[in-house]
């Protein structure tokens, strides 16, 4: 396996019969999108090409952070692609500190070349300074995950349910969307993920009080292919999920879909709904252990998927 410049510099054959065949791991350009939307389509036959395409397309428009793969890397055997890996980068900024953030995303390679996907993730996620999250691994690649480093750290996921007309609070909560400005205190990159965001497709939500405007983002799902509902993105910290829970509720009812999914380690105090254990774990790998409601940037809300 050969690697672009920068990676190893060692050149492996694999011998085939009496064939030697070249293998090589290189960043996707734009001139491979419709090759890697074809790997992509015959890997996850559930999404169309063209939805593919789309996903390629918001990663062309993404503010991927310098020095980091647009869109991720093809494995190529003979000039021919064989396997593809997607790789979300993105800075994530908080009110007094930004990091960079890479979300190992879609990937499939042919049969004949799955042996060196257990080569190319340590590869790809090597660098000691760079938080990698999986959020969508399948069950049978968990115990690799573990070997090449990556943590658990969010076990599995809790359904909430909020009773939309319930009382709140005496205190003045309004829930309402991003074309609206709050009156009252945000920081603008909040502003500003809620804003992709809501290009990306999400529900993107100001939740405000005379003390601050708090920021949602959320998914929307159908699960078990018929009970609508939707999937928490984002917020600053879980426990304003908590404190805001029957207005965002409320807000979602009305527009009928009445469950919230949140990735969670347990019940969450306080919500009606209930816990699922081992429903969707996530992982990561690297020095800033991700929080639970942040999945910013990452397949699920660029994607969709």
């Amino acid at each position: 396996m050969r690697f672009e410049p920068g990676w190893p510099k060692q050149v492996f054959l694999k011998h085939v019969g009496s064939i030697f065949r070249m293998i090589c791991l290189r960043q996707i350009t734009n001139d491979d999108l419709n090759s890697v939307a074809d790997l992509l389509s015959k890997g996850f036959p559930r999404r169309s090409r063209q939805d593919w395409l789309e996903a390629l397309n918001r990663l062309a428009n993404h503010a991927t952070p310098a020095g980091f793969p647009r869109y991720g890397y093809i494995l190529e055997s003979q000039n021919a692609p064989v396997g593809v890996l997607l790789l979300i980068s993105s800075t994530i900024r908080t009110s007094d500190s930004s990091t960079v953030r890479s979300n190992l995303s879609s990937w499939y390679f042919e049969p004949a070349y799955r042996s060196y996907a257990a080569l190319i993730v340590p590869q790809v996620a090597k660098r000691k300074d760079i938080t990698y999250l999986n959020v969508s691994p399948e069950k049978q690649t968990l115990p690799i995950l573990e070997v090449q480093g990556f943590s658990k750290y969010s076990a599995g996921q809790f359904v909430a349910a909020p009773v939309p007309f319930a009382p709140v609070s005496a205190a003045r909560i309004t829930v309402f969307g991003v074309s609206e400005s709050p009156d009252a205190h945000f920081e603008p990159f909040e502003r500003d993920l809620l804003v992709q965001h809501a290009e990306y497709g999400c529900i993107s939500l100001w939740c405000e009080t005379s003390e601050r405007a708090y920021p949602f983002v959320f998914r929307p799902r159908i699960v078990k292919g018929f009970l609508p509902c939707v999937q928490l993105v984002y917020c600053r910290d879980l426990e304003d999920f908590q404190r805001f829970a029957w207005p965002i509720g409320r807000f979602m009812a009305l527009r009928g879909r009445p469950m919230i999914i949140v990735d969670s380690n347990g019940p969450i105090s306080g919500l009606l709904g209930k816990y699922f254990d081992g429903v969707a774990p996530k992982y990561f790998k690297g020095p800033n252990p991700p929080r639970l409601g942040d999945l910013a940037y990452t397949e699920l809300a660029m994607f969709g998927f």
